[in-house]
């Protein structure tokens, strides 16, 4: 069963598109498609319930026929149902694009990924109310994080980040990642870091002074 929600959706101006194709692929979730239509071949949103709105695709468009709006649109029940907290969609930093409407005025988490499973609490105090990023400094290609970074302050409009990592040694590139985002950014936004200890227990709370 599926229910109705506002939130972010793609809408194509009919008048506009020239069934060109070119926004299909960018699309990672396969919400759009080309269908033929009395006027012509035309992308349409075929399945709306797949559309994250965060609008990779506008860009790909060259007659501008792609918009981002916020009204209903369809979820499945149980997404309604769970309220996780969860502000977007996606969460891993290397998807999120930085001009996503949902970073303008937030307070932004960067997580380490193990962080939401070693601390209870997560949920309450980094997650409700805010944007969140996901990362792992270990694991993760993290040659673009910087510029990425940079990009979600300066052109994302955050109005604050918060880096919360674990006590281990290879948590401790994300803060510095960071913190080479924030001294590239034309922007100076308050910085903070969390050290979660491997009991799942607050180490240390800290405001980072800016260089």
């Amino acid at each position: 069963m599926t229910l109705r929600v506002k939130r972010d959706i793609i809408v194509i101006d009919e008048e506009k598109c020239d069934g060109c194709g070119l926004c299909i692929p960018s699309c990672a979730e396969g919400a759009l498609g080309i269908v033929d239509t009395p006027g012509g071949p035309k992308a349409r949103l075929v399945r709306e319930g797949a559309c994250d709105g965060l609008g990779a695709c506008l860009g790909e468009c060259p007659r501008g026929a792609l918009t981002v709006e916020k009204r209903e649109a369809q979820v499945s029940q149980g997404e309604g149902e769970a309220a996780s907290g969860l502000r977007q969609w996606p969460v891993q930093l290397h998807l999120l694009q930085p001009r996503a409407p949902f970073f303008r005025d937030s307070d932004f988490v960067l997580t380490a990924d193990c962080v939401p499973f070693s601390y209870g609490a997560f949920r309450r105090d980094f997650l409700e109310g805010k944007t969140v990023a996901v990362a792992c400094p270990k694991l993760d290609d993290v040659g673009p994080y910087v510029e990425r970074l940079a990009g979600i302050i300066e052109e994302g409009g955050v109005r604050s980040m918060t880096v919360v990592v674990m006590e281990v040694p290879c948590c401790s590139g994300l803060l510095r990642l960071a913190r080479e985002a924030l001294s590239r950014s034309r922007r100076k936004i308050p910085l903070g870091a969390v050290v979660i200890g491997i009991r799942g227990e607050v180490l240390e709370r800290k405001e980072i002074d800016q260089v």
